[in-house]
This record gives structure tokens, sequence and C-alpha cells, in this order.
């Protein structure tokens, strides 16, 4: 069964459901995008016949972030409400009852990035594709939920660059950092995410669901407050 939420293609594969960014342009997260993505997680927590979600981009792109437009338009409330599009949609996926697993096609940078970290497990291409937080660089500061996540998911040793730095890495570089898990063949890492997904599918749910929320409950309160 598959249906279209623009701009992400939600197709279920037996007990994975695999939702596709693709908006035609940078996968940017805006409101419409990180919406989209919540819904394909709703989906995915609220249906018994579906195990894990796969969170993907199109060849080449995974998402280049939050909108740069509305960052730069001067709208301080529609920024905000972005960036709490964003969070929302960050922890949720950390704190989701079901697996979650991104398949990291190409370029994540920022918000692409934190998108990253609330996943269980992260698949991306062993390839010079630029993956990180370049928020520094161009001026931003990360938000505290996105500090809390970063200083949890990345490696203590990579932490100073990657944050405070704006260090951007290789598919290998991301996977040392802590962006990824591992780094295959670009044109195998859908795959390789919807394998390890639908073997993440079979875990017991209720066992797993309890075991997030205590495993991760504190970082996931960190991110609230």
């Amino acid at each position: 069964m598959t249906n279209t939420e623009a701009p992400v293609t939600v197709e279920q594969r037996g007990r994975v459901l695999l939702a596709t960014m693709d908006d035609g342009r940078a996968n940017a997260m805006s409101i419409t995008m990180s919406g989209a993505l919540r819904a394909a997680l709703t989906r995915a927590q609220d249906d018994p016949g579906i195990g894990a979600l796969v969170i993907a981009g199109r060849s080449g792109r995974f998402s280049g972030g939050f909108d740069l437009d509305v960052i730069r338009g001067g709208d301080a409330d529609a920024v905000r409400e972005m960036v709490d599009s964003g969070g929302a949609l960050v922890a949720e996926a950390y704190g989701a009852s079901v697996p979650v697993v991104a398949a990291c096609t190409g370029h994540a940078v920022a918000a692409g990035a934190l998108l990253l970290l609330g996943c269980d497990h992260r698949v991306g291409p062993d390839a010079e594709v630029k993956i990180g937080l370049n928020e520094v660089a161009i001026g931003l500061t990360l938000p505290h939920w996105a500090l809390a996540i970063a200083e949890e998911r990345l490696s203590r040793r990579h932490l100073q660059a990657s944050v405070a730095n704006a260090q951007l890495h290789d598919g290998a570089g991301a996977a040392a950092a802590g962006f990824l898990d591992v780094a295959v063949e670009p044109n195998a890492v859908v795959e390789a995410a919807m394998d390890h997904a639908a073997k993440l599918a079979e875990l017991d749910p209720a066992a797993y669901a309890a075991t997030v929320q205590a495993l991760r409950g504190p970082t996931l309160a960190a991110m609230a407050r």
C-alpha cells in the first residue's frame, strides 16, 4: 500500500513503513516536512501491523536542515514554529514505541543531522557527502534540545569539533563521530536500512517501548525542558 503526503511518500513493506523525503530541492525541514514525517511516525506506532519505521531521502540528499528562507525571512514566530516542529519530530522519533531507522541517502546537515541522532540505527553512504551540525559556521546557535541529544548520541571524542566547531563529515567520518552507525555503498543505503528495520520489527513491542522510556527518559526530559 502506497500513499503520498507531499513532500513525503509513505509505503509499507511487510512490517516496515518506509517514509521517503523529496521536496525537489534540499529536503528542507519545513513545518510541512516535519509534520509529514511525524504523521508517518504516528501511523507506525498506531498500526499493530507495523513494527518499524525507515526515514529516507532521495538519492544524494537526506536533508539540508531547517528552511533557510524562513530563517532569513525575519519572522521570529515563523522561525520558532519551524524549529519547535523539528524538535518535536526528533524527540518523537527518539522516544517512539517502534524502532526508527534512518536511510541517510546523501547530505544531512543541521536539522537533517539532528534527525539522524533521533533514530535507533543510521545507515549512510560511504562517500564524499556532508553530514553534521554546521549551525555555528552559518551564524546560528543550536537550541537546547539539539544540544541535549547531540551530547547523548555523539562520540565524546568528536563532540567539540562536531558541535562547537561545526565540523562536517563524510560517510566514514560521520560513522566515527556518531551521526551514523554504518556507512555502505551509496546505492545500498535504503535496502540496508530496510533489512535492519525488518529485524528490529521482530522485537517484542511492549518490551521495546518500555525499555526506550527507561533508557532515554532523562535525555527526552532534557529535550522537553
